[in-house]
């Protein structure tokens, strides 16, 4: 499934849509500054599968610092036949620059 820009995760974060949310940043990261998304790190997402795949085929968008952990686990549920996986191109980086630009 196509990538997500920061400025559609937060027009659609502004008007709370429903989707899976995930956080694949360590939890250390995740304290500093999070989108309130469910936080799985990278290295812990194989081990979180069972939990997942009740949402196999509901669309999952998941983030990190930059967009490169994020993509990596985007191909690892892909490949394990999850179907509606977008990575947040930038992470959440580019998500608060936008932040930024706006104020």
């Amino acid at each position: 499934m196509e990538d997500i820009t920061v400025n559609e995760l937060k027009e659609r974060l502004d008007k709370q849509e429903k989707f899976v949310f995930i956080d694949v940043r360590e939890e250390y990261e995740y304290e500093d500054d999070n989108l309130d998304a469910w936080n799985i790190p990278l290295a812990e997402v194989p081990e979180k599968l069972s939990e997942l795949e009740t949402y196999k085929d509901e669309e999952i968008v998941i983030h990190c610092r930059s967009g490169a952990r994020s993509g990596n686990a985007k191909q690892f549920l892909e490949s394990k036949g999850f179907t509606k996986v977008r990575n947040v191109l930038g992470g959440i980086l580019a998500y608060r620059a936008l932040e930024e630009e706006e104020d």
